[in-house]
Order: structure tokens, then C-alpha cells, then sequence
């Protein structure tokens, strides 16, 4: 077949017109994957230097509150129930009556004895005349001796006779008194469960009121065996009296959030630890001159303890995973690397860090969410994460 002229120029030219189609070809696939758009940026983060300062750590415990003195007030007389001079709730002082129990059998018992006493002392006066009736004729020779002394032992018996008579008019007057049950401290009256009319019995197991001397609240809370190594270790002095002289006032917030206005000494700790939950309790006492608190309450103690010269690190500036709290440090390159810090504490919104970090030590501060270990990052002192940059 004969190619007029045209057709034998396109022959010609379509492998070089192919030639310089495919390197075409090949560079706008590759500007896909591995053009200028593509590179991923480096991210700008806000990092800071580690440096050492003091810090105030607080612990808090959740607390019972007791009264100074809790007594259990119980009858110690058999007998029916026939006055309450109280209230519950009511402000009693020591020695102020509260229960009375019908006393008429002990009244009797009571003159009974003394009648006794009163017989027994008229013996003794009788035995003590016979005696003295006998001695000049002792003396005489008009009779013989053994007859004074058997009048002498006469009289010792009628005296024997006697101390025993006031004895048991005495343990008569004491059971007539309890049938008047008093305050032995003051205090706030609690529940009264029995009522006018109620037999009652000094070996009944119910007691009549429960009487709290509020004068004085005690605060018990329990510390963990680590907390309480750490307490030991952070306080000097060579016993644990020293070390509490030295705890500062501790604070108490009551059930509603409220912050009591006293402040309270952390007093005793307990001679041994609780096998079932490994913990020791703790005893804090707060004065409580307006009866505000009463036993019964809840709360939480809040403990303030000073650290000196220690590492800080935002909460925000880390991660925890498995029970392990880590922090990225910025080394060479700006490369950074997952580091696992040991803390003993926060202090507001920082940690208290013992081990993983020194000071100088440079870390991310915020935007580690989504860092790995190895990125490498562009870091900015002082300023918050502000995009990414190209290199």
C-alpha cells in the first residue's frame, strides 16, 4: 500500500512523540506519592526544663467522728422506769440527773440497815458497860479474870457487830442512789429507746442513753502501709511522737463539702496494723467548744505535708498505661523518648517525681495525646502547640 506524504511524517514521528509521552507519564504518578504536598509535618510542641522547687503535697482520708468520751449510760438497780429528766439531744452537765428509777424497795432496804446499824451500835455500848462493870472487881480479886475477859471479847464482837451493820447500811445507801442515774460526764444526750414504765435490770444488755462529752471531736482514719513508710521517712525524730510533734495542723471537710473552721493535731497512731486491709489508724483531734460536730459524723481529714528541693511535672505533661505513669523527654534531635517517672505525690495540678527524670531534663509539656517514642518534633519553650511545619 503506497503512504502518500502526511502519512509518511506521522510514521516517522509517533516514536518520538511516544518517547517524550512516558516520562510525562511516569512523573505525574510519581507526583502522587512522593511529591512536595506529600511530607508529612513535624509537629510544633510546647516543652519545658525540669527544675527542682518546694511543693505542698495534700492527702486526704475519709474519717469517723467520735465524741471525746462515748459513755453507754445502763441502770445498775433493778426496777421500773419512772422519770427521765432529759431530752435527747440535750446539753447535760456532769453530775446532772437523767433517769430515775422507782426507789421505794431500796428506801426500805436502805432503813432496814440502818435500823441495824442503829441495834448494833446499842449492842456495843451494852457489851462496853458489862466490861467496865467487871474491871474493879477484877481488880479486887472479887471475881475471877476470865470473866472480864469474856465480857472484853463480847464487846469486840458487838464492835465487829457494828462495822458490819454500816457496811450493809452503806451498800443500801449506794444501791438507793442508783435509782438516780446521773451524768457522769457532760455532753449531748443520744437516742433514749426505752419510756416511762419500762422495767429495767443492771444486767440488760440495752442501755438507758448514749452520752457523748463533745468538747472534743476525735477524727480516726486509716493510712496504707506505703503511705504511712513514706510519713516515717519524710518527718524526723527518732520516735513516732517526735515525727507527729513535727505534722502540721490538718484540716477537715465534712460530709457537705464544707471545710470545718478549726483545725485539728494528728495525736496517736495505732500500735499495729490491720492484717485484713494492711492499713494503720490514725487518731486527729479538733476542738469543738460549739458542739457544731457531733459522734457519728463523717468526714475527711486533709494532711499537708512540704517537700523540699523536688522535681515537678504537670499531670497534663504525661500518660499513664498499665499502672505506669511516662513523660517524653526531648533528647538529641529533638527525637523524643517515652520514659517511665516514679512519683510520690501531687501537688495541685504537678506530680512530686522521685526517679525517672533529673533536673535539666527537657520534656513535651502539652500534645503528647497522640506522640510516639522515637518522633521527632520542632519544640517551642513556653507556647502551646501551633500546628506543624515543614522541614
Amino acid at each position: 500500500m503506497m503512504m502518500n506524504k502526511k502519512s509518511r511524517q506521522f510514521f516517522f514521528r509517533l516514536p518520538l512523540f511516544i518517547g517524550m509521552l512516558v516520562p510525562l507519564l511516569f512523573c505525574g504518578c510519581g507526583a502522587g506519592k512522593g511529591g512536595k504536598d506529600s511530607v508529612k509535618p513535624i509537629p510544633v510542641l510546647s516543652v519545658m526544663t525540669i527544675s527542682s522547687a518546694d511543693a505542698a503535697v495534700t492527702a486526704e482520708y475519709s474519717a469517723l467522728l467520735e465524741g471525746k468520751v462515748n459513755v453507754e449510760i445502763r441502770p445498775q438497780v433493778d426496777g421500773i422506769l419512772q422519770t427521765i429528766y432529759v431530752d435527747e439531744g440535750s446539753l447535760v452537765k456532769a453530775g446532772q440527773p437523767l433517769f430515775k428509777i422507782d426507789d421505794r424497795v431500796y428506801r426500805e432496804q436502805y432503813n432496814s440497815a440502818l435500823a441495824a446499824q442503829h441495834a448494833a451500835e446499842a449492842g456495843l455500848v451494852v457489851a462496853k458497860l458489862n466490861e467496865e462493870k467487871l474491871v474493879p472487881l477484877v481488880q479486887n480479886k472479887v471475881i475471877s479474870d476470865i470473866q472480864l475477859k469474856t465480857a472484853t471479847a463480847n464487846s469486840q464482837a458487838s464492835l465487829a457487830a457494828v462495822e458490819q451493820a454500816r457496811a450493809a447500811a452503806r451498800a443500801a445507801r449506794v444501791n438507793l442512789d442508783y435509782t438516780v442515774i446521773k451524768a457522769p460526764v457532760g455532753g449531748y444526750i443520744g437516742k433514749i429507746p426505752l419510756r416511762l414504765g419500762s422495767l429495767v435490770s443492771k444486767n440488760q444488755t440495752q442501755w438507758l442513753t448514749l452520752l457523748s462529752d463533745v468538747s472534743e471531736i476525735y477524727a480516726y482514719f486509716s493510712m496504707s502501709e506505703i503511705d504511712f513508710m513514706r510519713f516515717r521517712q519524710q518527718y524526723s525524730g527518732g520516735t513516732l511522737q517526735e515525727k507527729l510533734r513535727q505534722v502540721s495542723p490538718v484540716s477537715l471537710v465534712l460530709a457537705d463539702g464544707s471545710s470545718f473552721a478549726d483545725k485539728g493535731v494528728l495525736g496517736t497512731i495505732s500500735g499495729q496494723f490491720d492484717q485484713s486491709t494492711g492499713s494503720v489508724r490514725l487518731r486527729a483531734v479538733y476542738p469543738n467548744s460549739k458542739g457544731l460536730l457531733r459522734s457519728g459524723n463523717t468526714g475527711t481529714v486533709v494532711m499537708e505535708s512540704i517537700y523540699h528541693n523536688v522535681l515537678l511535672v504537670p499531670q497534663a505533661s504525661t500518660v499513664e498505661l498499665q499502672d505506669k505513669i511516662f513523660v517524653f523527654i526531648v533528647g538529641k534531635g529533638n527525637t523524643v523518648k517515652k520514659q517511665v517517672i516514679t512519683v510520690a505525690g501531687k501537688s495541685g495540678n504537678n506530680y512530686i517525681v522521685t526517679s525517672g527524670l533529673k533536673q535539666g531534663d527537657t520534656i513535651v509539656r502539652v500534645g503528647i495525646e497522640k506522640l510516639q517514642d522515637g518522633a521527632v518534633i520542632k519544640p517551642v519553650k513556653g507556647a502551646s502547640a501551633a500546628g506543624g511545619a515543614r522541614p
